[in-house]
């Protein structure tokens, strides 16, 4: 796997300040994409353990509300296999921050069993995440004034009560 992006301060992708992971890879490729350059799976710098030791660093301080996990497409297959394991060190190490997740894809359609990007640990990622957006971005429907999302299709979902 690989990565665009690690936000240190992040405050326009889920509330509070947060760290960010903008991955790599995405079959979507929707119109008006302000990360179209994370299309390409190989985009970036590798995804490795230092990645990953940096990403549990720059979430150690208290005004670090939570993590945000974005693309790309986290949800691709390919993604899943290594972001699944980083969400439960993630959740393990910080269990009071919140973890966001942005996809494409549609978390009742495409990441149930017999879905299109549903694999042997997408129901384990999901569990790792309080708050899903999903829905493709739409450039017919952009509106700059929704909160945490691009386009008024886009859901925020609430994996976990509170």
């Amino acid at each position: 796997m690989h990565y665009g992006n690690i936000k240190e301060c992040d405050i326009a992708d889920g509330p509070g300040v947060r760290v960010s992971l903008f991955v790599s890879g995405c079959r979507h490729h929707c119109k008006g994409c302000f990360n179209s350059e994370t299309w390409d799976f190989q985009y970036g710098k590798p995804y490795t353990k230092e990645t990953e030791e940096e990403i549990i660093r720059l979430l150690e301080p208290g005004f670090i509300q939570g993590f945000t996990l974005l693309g790309g497409e986290p949800f691709e297959p390919e993604n899943q296999v290594e972001l699944v394991k980083l969400l439960k060190r993630i959740r393990e190490t910080y269990p009071k921050k919140d973890i966001w997740c942005y996809s494409g894809y549609l978390y009742d359609v495409d990441m149930i069993p017999g879905g299109k990007v549903y694999t042997e640990v997408t129901e384990e990622m999901l569990s790792y995440i309080d708050v899903l957006v999903d829905g493709k971005f739409v450039e017919e429907l952009k509106d700059i004034t929704l909160v945490f999302r691009g386009s008024s299709n886009q859901r925020i979902l609430h994996l976990k009560e509170k």
